[in-house]
């Protein structure tokens, strides 16, 4: 742990958290609510002590703070470029941890938006430019996906320090 907590304002750290150990993401942290389960002020709730976050989880956000804008990575991708965890756990962080983050740059493989904040992430991806497939007539609510071989992003020169 490096003390850091849940908060709507996050600095990068990316370099010093991801050389670190990773530390398993488990019950034992208790349950830390969604954005939607906080109270508007401030947050979290009043009585409620400001919570580290895991370390594995503060990785995963570091990575989706490095993707730049118009770009994304898969949940896939961010667990293998950690080399720990697998999507449904990045996706698990990301659900629960991932809203001060920009959570529109990780996605799912298929590049079908995220169901429930679909409005809310084209608005991003058309606000940053990432390259969309115009959906068919057939597609349920005729919502673009994202372009993954040309949005998908792999790291480049900044995964050089990856270890």
């Amino acid at each position: 742990m490096r003390g850091r907590t849940v908060c709507p304002t996050r600095s990068c750290r990316a370099r010093e958290t991801l050389g670190s150990t990773p530390g398993p993401l488990s019950v034992g942290w208790g349950r830390m609510g969604r954005m939607s389960e906080q109270s508007p002020e401030g947050g979290r709730y009043q009585d409620e002590p400001a919570q580290a976050l895991p370390d594995y989880a503060d990785r995963v956000l570091d990575v989706a703070e490095l993707i730049p804008p118009g770009r994304v990575m898969t949940y896939g991708d961010v667990a293998e470029w950690l080399e720990r965890g697998g999507p449904r756990q990045v996706g698990r962080v990301m659900a629960l941890y991932g809203g001060a983050a920009p959570w529109w740059r990780v996605v799912r493989a298929d590049g079908v938006l995220l169901p429930g904040h679909e409005q809310r992430a084209l608005g991003h991806y058309r606000a940053e430019g990432t390259p969309l497939r115009e959906a068919s007539r057939a597609a349920e609510g005729h919502l673009p996906r994202i372009d993954m071989r040309r949005a998908r992003w792999d790291g480049g020169d900044r995964a050089e320090g990856h270890t």
